[in-house]
């Protein structure tokens, strides 16, 4: 049975939290005692979320339309959390999205600019406002989990956007590490590969190789990942897991392929 003790009025915001990943994050930090605000583009969506998560957990949830690739919406998300909440503990950007394969040529400017403001620029928004929350509260300080992917380090074939993006990630999260450790807020990153979710549905039916073969793949359930981000979520302010690796064993990632 969890400790549910310690988390016990401690504030969590999810970006992208009503759907995929992002659900289970919430759902799992919710039953470990975190009171939880998800974000995402679409109310009813977040809505129906958080209602169902509160009924299986008898957790806190809210729910706040805000789309993380516009300014002044992340700012307004963050101002209700401050004063509905009067502190954030733990942000995790999860917010994001990604492309079918498709040739570095035929990558339209617009499909660009649209993943590097939902991967990238969003978790830069977020970082930033909450930068600012964690060193003026009482007491001071909180942490910062970005959902960086496998394709942080190692891309598919044909995402150079997605990869792109998650290899900012990185940089990002060493950043906001460096530059949060005097005042007590702590950042790492996880490296999601292959779970279970609307997204990676199509894995089963077969994704592109490297050497240009259809090979299907296989996939994790989503909620392993959300016990590791309970995890690292879980540890006091003075111990880090700057970077982990949930991932299908039998994935074809580490290796050649």
């Amino acid at each position: 049975m969890a400790d549910t003790t310690r988390n016990h009025g401690k504030i969590a915001l999810v970006t992208g939290g009503g759907t995929g990943i992002g659900r289970a994050i919430a759902e799992a930090l919710a039953k470990n005692g975190f009171t939880v605000v998800i974000s995402g583009r679409r109310y009813d969506v977040l809505q129906k979320a958080a209602h169902e998560i509160a009924e299986a957990t008898g957790g806190t949830l809210r729910a706040f339309a805000a789309d993380v690739g516009d300014p002044h919406s992340v700012a307004t998300l963050f101002q209700t959390v401050a004063h509905d909440f009067g502190r954030l503990d733990l942000l995790v950007n999860n917010a994001g999205m990604g492309l079918p394969a498709v040739p570095m040529e035929d990558i339209t400017f617009e499909q660009w600019n649209a993943i590097v403001a939902a991967n990238l620029t969003g978790a830069f928004l977020c970082t930033q406002q909450a930068m600012k929350l964690m060193k003026a509260q009482t007491p001071r300080g909180g942490r910062i989990i970005n959902n960086g992917s496998i394709s942080a380090s190692t891309p598919r074939p044909m995402s150079a956007p997605y990869t792109a993006t998650k290899h900012a990630i990185a940089g990002l999260t060493k950043s906001t590490a460096l530059d949060g450790r005097a005042f007590d807020i702590a950042c790492g990153q996880i490296d999601i590969g292959n779970a279970s979710t609307e997204m990676t549905s199509r894995m089963s039916g077969g994704v592109l190789q490297a050497n240009g073969e259809i090979a299907s793949e296989p996939t994790i359930p989503a909620h392993l990942v959300a016990d590791a981000v309970v995890y690292m979520a879980g540890l006091p302010l003075d111990a880090n897991v700057l970077t982990m690796t949930v991932m299908a064993t039998q994935m074809p990632y580490v290796g050649r392929g």
